[in-house]
């Protein structure tokens, strides 16, 4: 039986950090709940070239424990929550992932936070929009989503108004979105909606 290696002596490949040669690309897709936003996602997935990861927030409050939240309590979590959810996203584009991040910016706090965590060169901040009237509609066909939270975030995700993109899904189909999507990309414009929204809502930083 071979004996085993002396602490600090394992072999340098296995033990070495990889190198990072650059950031990746965010593309945040910032719309309310039955917006559209993870289906355009999955319809990117198949359109961009290379290795891109879907982050949808969604995904992080499922991995919670299913222990009851007290009312008073559960504004607390969701932020709590949030807060994680950027910095993984903010920790996987500095790995050098490439990510399509379904999030609504439904609390100003969210922009602010990811405006001091993310590259803002390197991020794509897409309004995906959507008539109140067809979210509703949505929101009771779906049956899976809380009635009146379209209506709650409505006002707020939007409210910053600077985007790189907008989409419209009352008006085009997820895959249509995402083509235009990916057409803008090839082409981004500087400075981005980030690199502009540092500007004018971090100016004293």
């Amino acid at each position: 039986m071979a004996a085993e290696a002396a602490p600090g002596t394992a072999e340098p490949a296995r033990a070495r950090i990889p190198d990072t040669v650059a950031g990746g690309t965010t593309i945040l897709l910032n719309g309310t709940s039955s917006s559209g936003k993870s289906s355009i996602a999955q319809a990117l997935l198949g359109l961009l070239d290379g290795t891109w990861f879907h982050m949808p927030v969604d995904a992080f409050h499922a991995m919670r424990c299913n222990r009851p939240i007290a009312d008073e309590d559960l504004q607390a979590e969701i932020d709590r929550t949030s807060k994680g959810f950027h910095r993984a996203v903010a920790g996987m584009a500095a790995g050098g992932n490439n990510l399509i991040v379904d999030y609504p910016l439904s609390r100003r706090w969210r922009l602010l936070d990811l405006l001091d965590l993310l590259v803002l060169e390197d991020t794509a901040l897409i309004a995906v929009r959507c008539p109140l009237p067809e979210l509703e509609r949505r929101e009771r066909e779906r049956g899976d989503r809380q009635l009146g939270l379209a209506a709650m975030q409505y006002d707020e995700v939007h409210s910053h108004a600077l985007h790189d993109f907008d989409v419209d899904t009352s008006l085009l189909t997820p895959e249509q979105c995402a083509l235009s999507i990916r057409d803008f990309l090839s082409d981004r414009p500087r400075p981005t909606a980030f690199e502009q929204l540092r500007q004018t809502l971090r100016p004293s930083d």
